[in-house]
């Protein structure tokens, strides 16, 4: 496609859950429901369209030995593009990717900076290992360099104990999501366990990833804060395997890790009928691949969130809680399009017919 080139979407546009339109146009790279007039090199894609695919748990410039070379955080995004995610969510990396913006080929991600983690409690070479009277700190300097996201590590294995436990006690996360807050930038966690959760809620952050260890205690306090969650249920079906691993050092651990794994789905569609708000994100980047949010949509729907929410967790609302748009008039065209209807069946999310990103078809 030249850049005159207009491209013509037609069939059916989702452009919400029920707001189905016939076509829509793509002008100068963006938007619009009206024929623009004189228009003479026109491009048609038929098929069923969406907006670009989200992932909001999503590592890009980061594998299980940490920060990647520029070459390497390209084939990753480019595998997410190709698979028809086109806004990341980068839930936290030692890497600097702010060349990505400058990339009109390339998904839109939106940063958290990088991990902040206890000393020795989380992966090496991902995070700031820092003790909690240096927390706030780390948070302010976090919130700055990222957009709108701070990501903590609620939780991981206490060696000492041989088991998870929470990682910083209660004061200090007041304080950090208190002053990331007043600078403008949400907050989320990882975590795993159930005791680092209350604390985190109340504490006032604004997300947790993962959430294996959310109960029927807990489900309660989390929708009446509104605080989503973004399930990782790709990346959490690793759990038998880490335990398996872990046995002969930290047998408590993989015990409390299988549990947590068999109760996953009870989990999310617990959260879900509580009207917690639920995401979709994959983890990819560390041990797990890219390119996997149409699986990450599919196990939503296994945990038993209908179809149409759970593609939506991954499109229309993922978006709107992002604060991005969709296929709004006037919005960057970031489209993906299908040769079925995937409100009828998610998995046809996992064979994109075409991409279109910032208006131009690159996949």
């Amino acid at each position: 496609m030249s850049d005159r080139t207009v491209l013509h979407v037609k069939g059916r546009v989702l452009v919400g859950p029920e707001d189905v339109r016939d076509e829509l146009w793509v002008v100068d790279g963006r938007v619009s429901y009206d024929r623009p007039a004189g228009a003479r090199d026109i491009r048609t894609v038929k098929g069923w369209a969406l907006p670009g695919l989200v992932d909001a748990h999503c590592h890009v410039g980061l594998d299980r030995h940490g920060a990647v070379p520029q070459d390497v955080a390209e084939k990753q995004a480019l595998t997410d593009r190709d698979a028809g995610t086109l806004l990341i969510r980068d839930a936290g990396s030692p890497s600097d990717t702010r060349w990505v913006d400058d990339r009109e080929d390339l998904p839109k991600i939106i940063r958290a900076g990088r991990h902040i983690a206890r000393t020795r409690r989380y992966i090496r070479n991902y995070a700031w290992e820092i003790e909690p009277e240096d927390l706030v700190a780390y948070v302010a300097q976090e919130a700055k360099r990222g957009d709108g996201w701070v990501k903590l590590v609620g939780d991981w294995i206490d060696r000492d104990l041989g088991d998870l436990s929470a990682c910083w006690p209660r004061g200090a996360v007041e304080a950090a999501i208190a002053e990331a807050h007043r600078l403008g930038a949400r907050v989320t966690a990882h975590c795993f366990s159930e005791d680092s959760l209350q604390d985190l809620v109340e504490a006032g952050i604004d997300c947790i990833e993962h959430a294996t260890g959310l109960t029927e205690e807990l489900i309660p306090l989390f929708a009446e804060r509104g605080v989503a969650i973004v399930p990782t249920l790709v990346n959490i079906a690793t759990f038998p395997q880490l335990a398996d691993g872990g046995e002969s050092r930290f047998p408590r651990w993989s015990a409390h890790m299988r549990r947590l794994h068999e109760r996953r789905y009870d989990t999310v569609r617990g959260a879900y009928d509580a009207g917690i708000p639920v995401f979709v994100g994959t983890d990819a980047g560390g041990g797990l691949a890219h390119g996997l949010a149409a699986a990450e949509v599919a196990e939503l729907v296994t945990a038993g969130i209908p179809p149409l929410d759970a593609l939506a967790a991954g499109t229309w609302t993922a978006r709107t809680w992002l604060g991005r748009p969709g296929l709004d008039e006037g919005a960057p065209a970031d489209l993906v399009v299908y040769d079925e209807d995937p409100r009828a069946d998610v998995r046809v999310l996992a064979a994109p017919r075409r991409v279109v990103l910032n208006g131009r078809v690159v996949g």
